[in-house]
């Protein structure tokens, strides 16, 4: 297949098609449009099919970590720029493309600047075709292969919260330590990490997530209001759940994620850690992580970050079952999956 050559509508696409798939999470719709036109003005960022690669080309995930509600965050383009190229001095081999960790508002333009300015391709594939809460999830169950040193650099934060950090370590470890330094940021950092071959990726991963997002976003675009949020649910194979007011909502932003309840018409109740957890009525579930699950405003079928719902809002929630996603191979691993239901204090294993 030739280079699909991203341009400004692929960016409105992919940007609000992102959002959808970001099930309350993966940054901002605003972010995600500022960062891709940004691309588009520095070069012009191309996109290569998985296949196009040699299966021992290297390729590197570049992400955001932390927590979008975050008041003092600051992460710009170049930080973005930055963190590749401490991670492309610390492994000292040549990186063959770059791709997102996951897709969502902010996160499914992930690496469309890097490219631009580094003329290294994009790839279309993501750690994960929707966005998930921890590092681990979106790291292609490498946490799985014993002694598999992860490296990864982060850059973020302003003036005296500035931060450099370039780590190695396991899995666990690393992903720990670019969490705390989020915090230390201000509450997001630009992040590199986890150099892995194509033949590993395309084992784990999520080819074509980003034509995904793109088809996501024309389905929602091409239409208005209700017909927007029908022509998502239909394009995805999920269902619009309900429709109706923000009756209660809370947030607590700790540890650098946001995490909370969404109550609708006082009946239905989601649960977050950054993305929709679960999705529950009267003890009945109708969605549970990875499922997708995901809030559009009623009215202009605009898709509702978790970190944006207030009370009072008119929201239409949809839910797409996980067999109809693109996923990685890390939403079957139990271990990974346990911390959420240490977070939401709700089952969430028993539902795979």
């Amino acid at each position: 297949m030739p280079k699909i050559k991203l341009d400004e509508k692929m960016i409105e696409y992919a940007v609000y098609g992102g959002a959808v798939l970001g099930g309350g999470g993966g940054g901002w719709i605003e972010e995600g449009l500022k960062i891709g036109r940004l691309a588009l003005e520095v070069g012009q960022p191309e996109m290569l099919t998985i296949d196009e690669f040699e299966d021992d080309d290297l390729l590197v995930t570049v992400s955001m970590v932390g927590a979008p509600a975050a008041k003092d965050q600051f992460v710009k383009p170049i930080h973005y720029a930055k963190a590749l190229e401490m991670l492309s001095q610390k492994i000292g081999k040549p990186i063959k493309g770059l791709n997102t960790n996951e897709n969502g508002a902010g996160t499914t333009v992930n690496g469309w600047f890097q490219s631009a300015v580094t003329g290294i391709p994009l790839v279309d594939f993501a750690c994960n075709g929707r966005a998930h809460p921890t590092g681990a999830m979106g790291s292609l169950n490498l946490s799985e292969l014993d002694g598999y040193v992860s490296h990864q650099s982060a850059v973020g934060g302003k003036d005296a919260n500035y931060v450099e950090l370039s780590i190695s370590g396991t899995l666990e470890k690393a992903a720990s330590m670019i969490r705390k330094v989020s915090v230390e940021a201000g509450g997001l950092v630009a992040v590199a990490r986890n150099p892995v071959t194509v033949a590993y990726a395309k084992q784990h991963g999520a080819a074509g997530a980003i034509s995904q997002a793109i088809e996501v976003g024309r389905a929602l675009l091409s239409y208005k209001g209700e017909a927007a949020i029908e022509s998502v649910v239909a394009s995805l194979g999920g269902k619009l759940i309900t429709a109706g007011t923000v009756t209660d909502f809370q947030l607590e932003t700790t540890g650098g994620f946001d995490v909370g309840t969404v109550q609708i018409d006082g009946a239905y109740e989601m649960t977050f850690w950054n993305e929709y957890m679960t999705l529950e009525k009267d003890g009945e579930r109708f969605g549970t992580f990875p499922d997708l699950i995901m809030t559009l405003d009623a009215k202009t079928a605009k898709p509702i970050v978790t970190a944006a719902v207030e009370k009072g809002q008119q929201l239409a929630v949809i839910a797409v079952p996980k067999e109809k996603l693109l996923l990685s191979s890390t939403m079957r691993n139990e271990k990974l999956l346990k911390p959420v239901e240490d977070i939401i204090k709700k089952s969430i294993i028993a539902y795979l």
